[in-house]
């Protein structure tokens, strides 16, 4: 993949825009140095946990006997229906958390592991796209080291964009948020179409 095709994945389905209102919503009321440390904690944990994944993605599939042909398949389905979600700014767990999810988040005075790390930094669909983009670098250390440069510029702007959510949502409103989650969705929709199309043709081929 080129390197735009990368930024553009990961910028999608992390969504630091779609981020704002939901972390507005789970730190109304506190203090900006709260904000503030939650942001960067929640940030730097989902790092660790996308590399994490990374390293020892490919070998729990081994483990589980899986191929990436039908990892890129699954992984496809994965991401549409989160495209779905986002198309129609529908709130069903997989690219946010739930209602009973933010209730709870609200009780705690720390939110930065559980929910903004997880699920809404590192989650299902960020963990899946970074998967399949490293079996499309097929071992090449300068395409991974790419890909994982990159992966690192999307979080600093999704911190960038944490520390700034008061401002951002006092300009575009959660409707304005939505917007623009909507228009990125559509985009994830073609990009799940050309995984599950990738992983059949894959699949094909071994078959043959």
């Amino acid at each position: 993949m080129k390197a735009y095709d990368i930024f553009l994945t990961f910028f999608v389905v992390i969504d630091p825009i779609g981020l704002v209102p939901l972390f507005g919503a789970l730190t109304a009321g506190a203090s900006y140095e709260y904000r503030q440390r939650m942001a960067v904690k929640g940030v730097l944990i989902a790092a660790l946990v996308l590399l994490f994944f990374a390293v020892s993605g490919f070998a729990v599939l081994r483990v589980l006997g899986i191929g990436l042909a039908a990892f890129r398949i699954a992984g496809g389905i994965l991401l549409f229906l989160l495209a779905i979600d986002m198309v129609f700014a529908r709130h069903s767990g997989l690219r946010s958390t739930t209602r009973r999810e933010t209730e709870e988040a609200r009780g705690r005075n720390d939110i930065s592991v559980f929910p903004l790390a997880i699920p809404l930094l590192a989650g299902p669909g960020a963990l899946t796209s970074l998967l399949l983009m490293l079996s499309a670098a097929h071992g090449r250390f300068i395409a991974i080291g790419l890909l994982l440069g990159i992966l690192a510029l999307v979080l600093a702007i999704t911190l960038a964009v944490l520390l700034s959510a008061a401002r951002i949502l006092a300009l575009m409103g959660e409707t304005g948020a939505n917007v623009v989650t909507r228009l990125l969705g559509v985009l994830l929709t073609a990009l799940a179409v050309q995984y599950v199309l990738t992983g059949i043709r894959v699949g094909l081929l071994h078959c043959a």
